[in-house]
C-alpha cells in the first residue's frame, strides 16, 4: 500500500482525478495523512463543491478537528459560522413566508434545504441554501403568488418568453425575490416539469406531508418522499456544479431515515406508487458507489428491477461517476467535460418534448450570444473612453 502523503501522490499524477473531498466523505480519518498540499487542495475542492461548512461539521463530528492544519482552520471555521448564521436567517424567513400565505388558508409545504433545516435533520448541518422551495396546489398558485407579492416578493424574470416557458412548461413559476431582504422563493406546483418524460405524483406526495414539530401550518414531505424528491431533483438536473452536494444530501437522508423501522421496506414500493423508480435506482446506485452509503441488499435488488438495460447502465456510470465530483480541475479527467455536457443535454431531453427542446436550446444559445456581444461592446466603449 502506498504510504506517501495524499497531496504528493495527487501532484505526482497530474492527469488523474484527485477527488479529496469524496475520499474524506467516505473515510474522514484520511485527513490524518494529509500534508499541506493536500489540505490546500481539499479546501479548494470543498469550496467549489459547496461542501466546506459540511466538511467542518464532519471533522468535528468524528473528533478530527485537532488533525486540521492550523492555516486551514480559519477557512473551515468561517464557512461553518456562515452556515449557522444563514440557518438562523432561514428559520426567520420560513416564518415570514408562512405568515405571507396564511391568508390563502394553505399550509406552507417546504422542500429540500428549507425542509431539512426546519426539521433539524443531520443533512442540514453545514448545508447552505440559495433559495426557499415551497410546494402548493397548482390550482392555487396564482393566489399564493399574489399573497407573496403583497408581502414584498416580486418576479426575477420579466422576459415574455421566460414567463411563458415557466408557466406553460415548468413545475414552478419564475423565482421571486423579496424587495428588502433579497431572499428568493421558488414556488412549485409539482416536483417535476409537467412536460417531463417521468411524471411524479406530486399531489400524493403533498397529501402525505407531515407537520414540523411545534408548527402546525408548516409541513415537510414524509421521509420516503423527501428521499424520492431529492433523487428526482439530482437525476433530472443538468447543472451539476453542486451535484456532489446533492448526493451528500441523499447519503445523509438515507443514513438517518434508514434507522427508522420500516423505512427501507417501504422505499421502493413508494417510488413505484409515485412514479420515481428510475431516479431512486440511480440515487441508491451512486450513493453506495461514490459515498459508500449502506443500503440493504433487498432494497437494492428491488430498485434494480427498474434499472436501465446494461448498455445504458454502463453509459450512465461513465457519466455520473465523473460529473458527481467537485467542479475542480484536479477532480476531472479528459472525459469529464463531455460527461457534464451529455448530462446537461439529457436533463433537457427529460424535461421537454424534442421540438420544444430544439427551440429552447437554440433560443438560449442566441440570447447568450446576443448578451456576450452586448457585453463586448460595453467593454470596448469603456476602453475607448479611458483612452480619451
Amino acid at each position: 500500500m502506498d504510504s506517501r502523503p495524499v497531496g504528493r501522490r495527487a501532484r505526482a499524477r497530474p492527469g488523474a482525478s484527485a477527488d479529496l473531498v469524496t475520499a474524506v466523505l467516505q473515510q474522514p480519518d484520511r485527513v490524518r495523512r494529509f500534508d499541506p498540499l493536500a489540505w490546500d487542495l481539499l479546501i479548494r475542492q470543498a469550496r467549489r463543491a459547496n461542501l466546506l461548512a459540511r466538511l467542518a461539521w464532519l471533522l468535528r463530528r468524528h473528533e478530527l478537528w485537532n488533525e486540521v492544519l492550523p492555516v486551514a482552520r480559519p477557512h473551515l471555521e468561517s464557512a461553518w459560522a456562515f452556515s449557522q448564521r444563514q440557518r438562523i436567517a432561514l428559520r426567520w424567513e420560513i416564518e415570514c413566508i408562512a405568515e405571507a400565505i396564511a391568508s390563502t388558508g394553505l399550509p406552507l409545504v417546504l422542500l429540500k434545504g428549507a425542509a431539512y433545516a426546519a426539521m433539524d435533520l443531520p443533512v442540514a448541518a453545514g448545508r447552505l441554501v440559495s433559495d426557499v422551495d415551497i410546494l402548493v396546489p397548482k390550482e392555487r398558485i396564482t393566489e399564493v403568488e399574489s399573497a407573496l407579492m403583497i408581502h414584498g416578493w416580486h418576479t426575477l424574470h420579466h422576459d415574455a418568453y421566460d414567463q411563458h416557458y415557466y408557466r406553460r412548461w415548468m413545475h414552478e413559476i419564475p423565482p421571486m425575490r423579496h424587495l428588502k431582504r433579497g431572499t428568493v422563493i421558488d414556488v412549485h406546483h409539482a416536483l417535476l416539469p409537467e412536460s417531463a418524460r417521468i411524471r411524479a405524483d406530486s399531489n400524493a406526495m403533498r397529501a402525505a406531508a407531515t407537520a414540523v414539530p411545534g408548527q402546525d401550518r408548516v409541513l415537510v414531505l414524509s421521509p420516503t418522499d423527501m428521499v424520492l424528491h431529492s433523487a428526482a431533483h439530482l437525476f433530472h438536473e443538468g447543472e451539476l456544479d453542486k451535484g456532489l452536494r446533492d448526493l451528500v444530501d441523499l447519503d445523509s437522508l438515507l443514513r438517518h431515515f434508514g434507522e427508522q423501522p420500516g423505512f427501507w421496506d417501504g422505499l421502493v414500493p413508494r417510488a413505484r406508487e409515485v412514479g420515481l423508480t428510475r431516479p431512486l435506482y440511480y440515487a441508491l446506485r451512486y450513493a453506495s458507489t461514490i459515498l459508500k452509503t449502506p443500503t440493504p441488499a433487498a432494497t437494492m435488488a428491488a430498485a434494480a428491477a427498474d434499472a436501465p438495460p446494461q448498455p445504458l447502465r454502463g453509459l450512465m456510470d461513465f457519466l455520473y461517476c465523473r460529473a458527481l465530483r467537485p467542479n475542480h480541475p484536479n477532480c476531472a479527467d479528459a472525459w469529464t467535460p463531455l460527461a457534464r455536457w451529455m448530462l446537461y443535454v439529457r436533463s433537457h431531453w427529460l424535461r421537454m418534448p424534442l421540438p420544444l427542446l430544439i427551440y429552447h436550446l437554440t433560443r438560449k444559445a442566441l440570447v447568450r450570444e446576443k448578451v456576450e456581444k452586448s457585453e463586448e461592446r460595453t467593454r470596448d466603449g469603456a476602453a475607448r473612453r479611458m483612452r480619451i
